[in-house]
């Protein structure tokens, strides 16, 4: 993979950490690098749990990625707000 081709995939990566982030209640703490891990690590947990469906773009699934990343973001706010409280 090129370096204009990673770039491109945290892009998209980071596009559907942002729309689970819409989607799901919770929020990203954190910016674009924050969202464009949780959209990596989205897409790897929404590949393994799902498969590969959907339109792929740049080597990421987007449905499963978007599912993906709205668990951990959703995972990710419950963990922040009980620790935040604390």
């Amino acid at each position: 993979m090129s370096i204009i081709g990673f770039i491109i995939y945290l892009i998209v990566a980071a596009a559907c950490a942002w729309i689970a982030s819409a989607i799901v209640p919770g929020r990203v703490p954190g910016g674009f690098f924050t969202a464009a891990v949780v959209g990596i690590l989205g897409a790897w947990v929404g590949s393994n749990l799902m498969g590969s469906f959907g339109p792929v773009l740049e080597g990421v699934t987007i449905i499963p990625a978007i599912m993906g990343s709205g668990l951990l973001i959703f995972m990710l706010a419950l963990f922040t707000r009980r620790t935040s409280t604390v």
